[in-house]
């Protein structure tokens, strides 16, 4: 099996054992029909039969090992989705798009058709009568069959859905994104937030996510302009370089190009790409994001920004990037680093958000902002891992 992992005296990868069986970890998609989840779980399969190597999984490098995170091989995959395409013709569409290479997805078939088969209806949907509290309490059910229905030591839950537009203020239903979070805190699973969607950060979950004694991770995964945005501000600072203004604009098809054509979840994404720059510069420059939709690209992106800056007796200068990505391969690898370090913070007994995992998120919970210092807090983090076993 690829990746790197405690070995017993046998030289032979060591798994953590529940009745003499090795103890398997759900993983709970919520949009499990969309790229990201296809990717990860394709990937992750593919990773676990040595068919491709574990590039851009940190939690496969050197510094955590003997951390104690769940093998890739003992992952169980299910989720939640509205959308009916299967996953193994998803991941077709995907190798058309060029996203995963050609013939991988016949060789994990096998992979992909049993996490499909453990696919629940999401909602609500057009025409749904259920309150919300009946569509949590739906959702917590389908959770706990899995974990049971599997014999899972536990279920963590990644919403890796399209963004929603940010709530009203006066609205009197809770967004999706929180059904979801308040049905993992009712079914006692740790919850992952990949999204800007507002999952737990809603005062009608505060209290529930308190007391539920679970770890909690989020928001927004981190894969392309934000992090050359985390890793070129502390730069500015550290040079004494005054940033005058900082403007960008995405291009993107696919689901999200889609779901961000719509202004409020086009706000509630740049939220996160802006709190960078303000807590790191120590105020907001001028300009602003622009996110375009453009289907033709489909699952790909390119992300231009456009850096005014003035350095010694006021000389203007200009710095642009262009960063172009495959954003669902961008974020198939963090995501399932998220689920192993989440699901390692819940066996070792800890709750609540953990900070320590910001380097993974435009939007964290709290921490620095400057990956150079996320990147040093997640490996403190592995180290607290490494001696809670």
């Amino acid at each position: 099996m690829a990746g790197r992992q405690p070995v017993n005296n046998d030289g032979n990868a060591s798994e953590p054992q529940i009745g003499g069986r090795t103890a398997r970890t759900g993983v709970w998609f919520v949009g499990a029909r969309g790229s990201v989840a296809t990717t990860a779980v394709a990937g992750c399969a593919a990773i676990t039969a040595g068919l491709q190597p574990p590039t851009g999984m940190v939690t496969e490098t050197p510094p955590f090992d003997g951390t104690g995170l769940p093998p890739l091989s003992s992952l169980v995959f299910g989720g939640h989705d509205t959308a009916h395409c299967p996953l193994p013709k998803r991941a077709e569409h995907l190798t058309d798009a060029g996203v995963l290479p050609h013939g991988l997805a016949p060789a994990v078939r096998a992979e992909l058709q049993a996490a499909d088969e453990e696919i629940r209806p999401g909602g609500p949907v057009p025409g749904d009568t259920r309150s919300d509290e009946e569509l949590i309490a739906d959702f917590a059910a389908d959770l706990t069959s899995f974990r049971v229905r599997n014999a899972l030591a536990r279920v963590v839950v990644v919403n890796v859905s399209s963004t929603e537009p940010l709530p009203a203020p006066d609205a009197v239903r809770l967004p999706p994104s929180s059904l979801y979070a308040a049905a993992a805190l009712r079914a006692g699973c740790p919850y992952v937030n990949f999204t800007p969607s507002t999952g737990l950060r809603t005062p009608a979950l505060t209290d529930a996510a308190a007391a539920g004694g679970l770890p909690h991770a989020g928001r927004d995964g981190k894969t392309g302009q934000t992090l050359l945005r985390a890793v070129l501000a502390p730069m500015f600072v550290q040079r004494a370089l005054e940033v005058r203004a900082w403007s960008g604009t995405n291009l993107l098809g696919g689901g999200d190009g889609a779901a961000l054509a719509d202004p409020g979840a086009a706000a509630a994404k740049n939220a996160g790409k802006e709190r960078v720059l303000t807590d790191t510069l120590g105020h907001t420059p001028q300009g602003e994001v622009h996110i375009d939709d453009v289907p033709v690209l489909g699952d790909w992106k390119t992300a231009w920004d456009h850096i005014a800056f003035e350095g010694f007796l006021g000389s203007r200068m200009i710095l642009q990037t262009i960063w172009q990505g495959c954003d669902s391969a961008l974020a198939a690898p963090l995501v399932l680093d998220l689920a192993r370090l989440v699901a390692r913070a819940h066996e070792a007994g800890l709750s609540g958000p953990l900070a320590e995992l910001g380097f993974y998120f435009k939007d964290p919970d709290a921490g620095p902002s400057g990956l150079s210092d996320q990147f040093a807090a997640l490996l403190s983090f592995a180290n607290r891992l490494r001696e809670a076993q």
